[in-house]
């Protein structure tokens, strides 16, 4: 019987990866660059004209976290039980109407309230787009799946390095705002011409692809229903322990990955010293490195079956590496590879992180389930950048970057300690076969 499937597997088209993963990577990019220009914006000349303070500039890039909130569990359901792809869509609209009018803005105050908003249209891009991911991915492949999607990190970092660098100093830091937001525009026809919610509704999809996906994906929810709550309120997701400690685990982590991305520019250029066009370029290769990091413990852990290992090393690497950043920082090359080794763990853990809700949850749940998991946790992404203002102001750039690399500290204990059935209990030659044949 596991032969014959394997064999099976072996010989299923994947045209998914090419139709699906690209225009939700696409997509994510983008979202990814409006959420982080303003690191570049502000070192660049937004601070002094609008006289913001090292505790603003922690609000102001903070503040987008809490209208984050406000999306998340609606956009897990909506994609769930509607259609992710016309969410996505109108979020691309507002997208780009935000990022226009940021380039024009006349005081901290209108930053504050488009940040905001920009956080509320973005709030549930992630749990849509990873339950989009698990309508066409079974879970051999999920794991790589996901982490190709949340690869939006890491390169949306090295596209908006240089660029970001580039366009302030040819320009100003308002076109930077004004151009990007431009982007979302020319997504939004792609998105519209490529993606479908789920395989029995995409006509380019061959019959055996589709077949074989709705039947994998079918027998993988039986044996969860078999195990795991069945048509379970949000109210009883809630009650699970476990939940709760994936919030507090995504919430350290979250502290950790925005706290580092909204200040790698400006702790980039108080230790080299250098121009904002410099600093663009040395932002790259962080972010560079970020992706050899995904795609290294992704494949292992799909390949071992082990998700909570794979979630702590990587966490518990970039505590250290952000630790070292300022032990070192006399050492300006020594202190900057311990920067880029942050970047190789920045989100090493994250693809694995979320392939784990999907193990505890029937499909109706776990959608609320990454909802409520990305909503909270990203709480972080307020706490992190904000700290680290108030810690800059208050003590030093050193003191803030302790402060991440403690919460990071926190994030791997948690991971370490997660129950046993976040683990696959057994890696089968099947998903072994899927994850030999199906790597890009």
């Amino acid at each position: 019987m596991t032969s014959t499937r394997t064999l099976q597997s072996q010989h299923i088209p994947r045209q998914r990866w090419l139709r699906i993963i690209p225009p939700i990577l696409i997509a994510c990019i983008i979202s990814y660059m409006d959420r982080v220009n303003i690191a570049f914006a502000m070192p660049g000349g937004m601070d002094s004209e609008l006289g913001i303070s090292a505790s603003m500039a922690g609000l102001a890039g903070g503040i987008f976290f809490i209208g984050y909130l406000f999306l998340q569990v609606p956009g897990g359901k909506i994609a769930v039980h509607g259609s992710g792809k016309r969410f996505i869509g109108w979020s691309l609209v507002a997208w780009a109407i935000l990022s226009i009018l940021t380039g024009l803005i006349t005081n901290q105050y209108q930053l504050l309230a488009l940040r905001f908003l920009l956080g509320v249209a973005e709030g549930g891009m992630l749990p849509v787009v990873l339950t989009m991911v698990s309508n066409w991915f079974p879970d051999a492949e999920r794991g790589r799946a996901n982490a190709i999607v949340i690869m939006f990190v890491p390169i949306a970092g090295i596209i908006t390095a240089p660029l970001s660098g580039w366009l302030i100093t040819v320009l100003d830091w308002r076109w930077l705002f004004i151009v990007e937001g431009l982007f979302s525009v020319a997504v939004l026809i792609l998105w519209s011409l490529t993606v479908s919610d789920r395989p029995e509704e995409a006509r380019w999809i061959s019959e055996a692809e589709k077949q074989w996906l709705i039947r994998t994906l079918k027998e993988e929810q039986a044996a969860i229903a078999g195990k795991q709550v069945r048509n379970a309120s949000l109210k009883l997701v809630l009650a699970d322990k476990t939940i709760w400690q994936l919030i507090a685990l995504n919430f350290f982590y979250q502290t950790g990955i925005y706290g580092y991305t909204l200040w790698l520019p400006s702790i980039l250029k108080g230790l080299t010293h250098s121009s904002m066009g410099e600093v663009g370029l040395l932002a790259v290769l962080p972010f560079v490195a970020a992706m050899a990091g995904m795609f290294l413990f992704s494949s292992l852990s799909d390949r071992t079956g082990k998700r909570k290992l794979f979630v702590f090393l990587p966490l518990l690497g970039f505590s250290l590496c952000m630790f070292l950043s300022v032990t070192l920082q006399q050492h300006v090359w020594l202190s900057y590879l311990a920067l880029i080794g942050c970047g190789f763990f920045l989100q090493s853990a994250a693809g694995v992180f979320w392939t784990i809700p999907a193990r505890l949850f029937n499909a109706e749940m776990a959608g609320g389930a990454r909802g409520v998991i990305n909503a909270l946790g990203n709480l972080g992404g307020f706490c992190g950048p904000y700290a680290v203002g108030v810690l800059i102001t208050l003590y030093s750039k050193d003191a803030g970057v302790y402060c991440l690399a403690a919460s990071l500290l926190l994030s791997a204990i948690l991971a370490l300690i997660l129950p046993a059935r976040c683990d696959n209990d057994e890696v089968h030659p099947t998903h072994q076969g899927v994850a030999n044949k199906s790597t890009i």
